[in-house]
């Protein structure tokens, strides 16, 4: 008989990953429970960002009434059954206030009664038993039990380089955000992430000179295409130092910073464009804004997962569980090592999708749920139609490019079965082990070694559906695989609207790629 007093799931963290996870937990009536360190939902929003502007946007007014295509330009919404739940019901600004967000989080815990445990931070996950349940004990001594525990902590630790004498710096999450107290100082910022631009430009007005420093290349989102590299919204500094004031960008290592006896600094840098020449540069503040980590400490020996990008993110497999500790998922931002610096997964329009693809992992690991979908006749007409229908709407394919994928697997004689949202690399069901067929959007290959602004770079032209595999803008992907083997490969060709009905240009020659990669079943 099962154990009443074991949770199937214990979900910690009250954030949007934490907070989506318990809904769809809730709606399908398992035995969850989500611990909240806060006295709310969403603590970290009310820290960060420190200038309260969320670089995540609120696209109010798209000209569509279809609430799924509606998500492609609604970055804060987590997803439920009830519009009045909408991020775009909380602000109208385009880059709304994090003190939104807050809000927001709140009401979505209250609305579905989810079974938060409040001012309940955790001090330990153990496994005793390798076999039995996680115990996990909050920092007043209660203890928990659960089958399966999903980490939705975020990224809570300062990542801080091991750079001698950092420790006598200011930190991006304590430092004064006045720009007053900054009045004709020589500032020092440490990082090149949005972090450390939102905080330089709110001191160009008043330092006497913001240097911003690191030893990577600057990464901006607008060529990349990774919305967590540096926003137009945050890089107003770039002009003061390209336009000549008394700004500038650093391309260097930061060796040292000396304390000195008055409170000033005198920081070492060796500049990487230089062969590795060294400046001592005096300054006034030095503002460490190098990002964040997730935080392994709570976890015993015999469970704790395994990490990796220079330990600051868990490793997970497509499955979002641990890679060394069973039954140990994974929510929200801490699983962007599975897209690292290439997709969404570090930003609500990105993890919530992520969140339901494990939600339905669970249920079909677990309680014997058959992952959504429905038949289609193994006929290249009918599979050619549902692909273009599916990537002209979904908002998961959109947003979790390259990420998730549907997937066609052949379903008895003659039939096939069309499977929506599946982390790419999943193996078993509900794939199984004969060929398939997945669909992603992509973009092209080393799209971000080009200037999308440079107009002697060539491009395919939008009614070329022969050289659609040279196009650089997201654009849907079909591929034939058996197991890991990619057996043939179809790209539909780039559109500006995104509108892939064309029978000449997107229909006829994914509906010819089908004819061509059938099934044994079909043929």
């Amino acid at each position: 008989m099962p154990d009443d007093n074991i949770l199937d799931y214990l979900v910690i963290g009250a954030g949007p990953a934490g907070l989506q996870m318990g809904h769809f937990l809730h709606r399908t009536g398992r035995g969850y429970r989500i611990l909240e360190a806060a006295p709310e939902p969403g603590a970290f929003f009310r820290t960060f960002p420190r200038h309260r502007t969320l670089i995540s946007i609120n696209k109010k007014y798209t000209g569509w009434d279809d609430p799924e295509l509606n998500l492609r330009m609604d970055w804060n919404s987590l997803l439920s059954d009830d519009p009045g739940l909408l991020f775009t019901r909380y602000s109208d600004r385009y880059f709304p206030a994090a003190d939104d967000m807050v809000r927001y989080l709140g009401d979505f815990a209250a609305a579905h009664g989810l079974h938060v445990t409040y001012d309940a931070r955790v001090a330990e996950v153990a496994r005793p038993d390798a076999e039995g349940p996680f115990v996990v004990t909050d920092a007043h001594g209660r203890t928990y039990r659960a089958r399966r525990v999903i980490v939705a902590t975020g990224v809570s630790r300062p990542n801080i380089p091991p750079i001698p004498g950092i420790e006598t710096a200011e930190q991006y999450g304590t430092h004064s955000t006045d720009p007053a107290d900054y009045t004709n100082m020589r500032v020092l910022v440490i990082g090149k992430g949005n972090s450390a631009f939102e905080t330089a430009d709110n001191l160009m007005e008043t330092a006497a000179v913001v240097h911003v420093a690191g030893p990577r290349p600057l990464r901006l989102a607008w060529r990349t295409h990774f919305v967590g590299h540096l926003r137009a919204v945050n890089n107003n500094f770039l002009d003061t130092y390209q336009l000549k004031s008394q700004n500038a960008v650093l391309d260097g290592d930061v060796r040292r910073i000396e304390r000195q006896a008055d409170g000033t600094y005198l920081v070492t840098v060796a500049f990487v464009r230089a062969d590795e020449v060294t400046k001592d540069i005096p300054y006034d503040r030095v503002i460490v804004c190098a990002g964040f980590r997730f935080d392994d400490s709570v976890f015993a020996p015999e469970c704790r997962p395994e990490m990796t990008i220079g330990g600051r993110f868990p490793a997970l497999t497509p499955a979002y569980e641990s890679v060394n500790v069973p039954d140990l998922h994974c929510a929200g931002t801490i699983t962007q090592s599975l897209d690292f610096k290439r997709g969404t997964s570090g930003f609500i329009h990105g993890f919530r999708y992520g969140v339901r693809a494990l939600h339905r992992l669970l249920e079909q690991r677990h309680h014997g749920v058959p992952w959504p979908g429905r038949d289609l006749p193994a006929d290249p007409d009918a599979l050619a139609a549902a692909v273009l229908e599916r990537v002209n709407r979904s908002s998961a394919l959109w947003q979790q490019f390259g990420l998730l994928a549907d997937v066609i697997v052949p379903d008895g004689p003659g039939g096939m079965r069309y499977l929506e949202e599946l982390p790419i690399g999943l193996q078993g069901p509900p794939i199984g082990d004969a060929g398939h067929f997945t669909i992603t959007l992509e973009y092209g290959p080393h799209h971000d070694q080009v200037d999308p602004f440079d107009l002697s770079v060539g491009r395919p032209s939008q009614s070329d559906a022969e050289r659609a595999h040279e196009g650089h803008y997201l654009h849907p992907v079909v591929r034939h695989r058996r197991g890991d083997v990619v057996e043939a490969v179809h790209h539909i060709t780039e559109n500006l609207e995104n509108d892939w009905t064309s029978e000449e240009v997107h229909l006829r020659p994914l509906r010819d790629f089908f004819k061509r990669q059938t099934f044994p079943a079909s043929v």
